[in-house]
């Protein structure tokens, strides 16, 4: 399974591995309760360095998001996808959505127009 791959090419590498993963999670390609790759397989896999991939998966057990089993590997906790999708949808309408919003101004769109759309 290959991971999208995000277009922001500000951000550092980890961080978008990071969100790459916190998608997979959310749509639960990696289900809550189930084990994540290991960081060797991750990294061959998406052609990163395994610091890399440790460093996005220490993130996640900071945030109390991944448990490691000793020996095993890291899974994912059960609310996990929930967490995460509550972090991302208010990272996207604070720092997405307005200028989202500014653009479809100038460009004359109606959100209301738009919705007849989806």
């Amino acid at each position: 399974m290959a991971l999208k791959h995000l277009m922001s090419a500000n951000r550092p590498v980890y961080l978008k591995l990071r969100d790459q993963i916190a998608a997979a999670i959310i749509d639960g390609i990696y289900a809550e309760g189930e084990m994540l790759p290991s960081v060797r397989a991750l990294a061959a896999e998406q052609g990163a360095n395994p610091l890399t991939v440790a460093k996005a998966y220490q993130q996640f057990q900071n945030d109390g998001l991944v448990a490691v089993q000793r020996g095993v590997g890291m899974y994912v906790v059960r609310g996990a996808a929930e967490r995460l999708r509550a972090a991302e949808r208010e990272a996207f309408l604070r720092e997405e959505w307005p200028e989202i919003l500014r653009r479809m101004r100038r460009l004359g769109l109606d959100p209301a127009d738009l919705a007849e759309r989806v």
